[in-house]
């Protein structure tokens, strides 16, 4: 499945780490994930601003994802899509239940 996280050029630091952890957990989770990043107005005269929180963006995520699809402008949108690493995909083994007869069964006195 794939879960986006939306920014803006003006995003704020605490909006942006916010937004990266969202991505980070969808990742660990299994889930791809398409960042888009919205230019409105005269933004579109800043592209680089764009680029820049996209790129740091993918820096940030590290290990835990790779880049499926680089930056992109489509419009006034760039996006990037970033899959989940191979080492994350492996979904993690549930602790066994204890059954209920070991459980309720006194330990041993030795």
């Amino acid at each position: 499945m794939v879960k986006e996280v939306k920014f803006s050029v003006t995003v704020d630091e605490h909006d942006y780490q916010t937004k990266k952890n969202q991505a980070v957990r969808f990742l660990v989770d299994g889930d791809k994930v398409k960042a888009s990043l919205r230019f409105r107005g005269r933004q579109m005269a800043h592209r680089e601003l764009g680029y820049a929180i996209i790129n740091r963006l993918i820096q940030d995520i590290g290990e835990a994802g790779i880049v499926e699809f680089m930056p992109r402008m489509e419009g006034t949108i760039l996006h990037a899509i970033i899959a989940p690493s191979k080492k994350q995909e492996a979904p993690k083994p549930k602790p066994a239940a204890v059954p209920q007869a070991e459980a309720a069964a006194p330990a041993p006195q030795a």
